[in-house]
């Protein structure tokens, strides 16, 4: 079983930051194609972004320029770094192991997905 540990979620104000990570104690990050994906209330999830094994970050047009994903090999951290945040961001924010960039989308590989427990981003004035 993979747990994934994902954090950095809480309350900020339109136009503010906030970075959340998603780490792993048990095993290397590395090895996996490692997402991030939202869920707000009465919405469907949706694939943000992607870190592929090969080090490809693939962000969803719906946050492009706002938001980027890079890994920390030495801290075995996924981060998400979301700048310039909208009040329509808010939503739960999930990591997950493994994403699948397919052309616009980011979706989850076929087979076991294993999802953090979830960190609430809340964007509001």
């Amino acid at each position: 079983h993979l747990q994934l540990e994902d954090s950095g979620g809480g309350l900020v104000q339109p136009g503010g930051s906030l970075r959340l990570s998603c780490g792993a104690s048990d095993f290397s990050l590395d090895y996996y194609n490692i997402g991030w994906f939202r869920q707000a209330p009465g919405k469907e999830r949706e694939g943000v972004s992607c870190f592929t094994i090969d080090g490809t970050a693939y962000i969803a047009d719906s946050v492009k320029g706002r938001f980027t994903t890079s890994r920390d090999s030495a801290k075995n951290i996924v981060y998400l770094q979301m700048n310039s945040l909208e009040v329509e961001d808010t939503a739960v924010y999930y990591c997950a192991l493994e994403c699948l960039p397919s052309g616009a989308t980011i979706g989850t590989k076929r087979g076991m997905v294993y999802w953090g427990q979830g960190t609430q981003v809340t964007v509001s004035s």
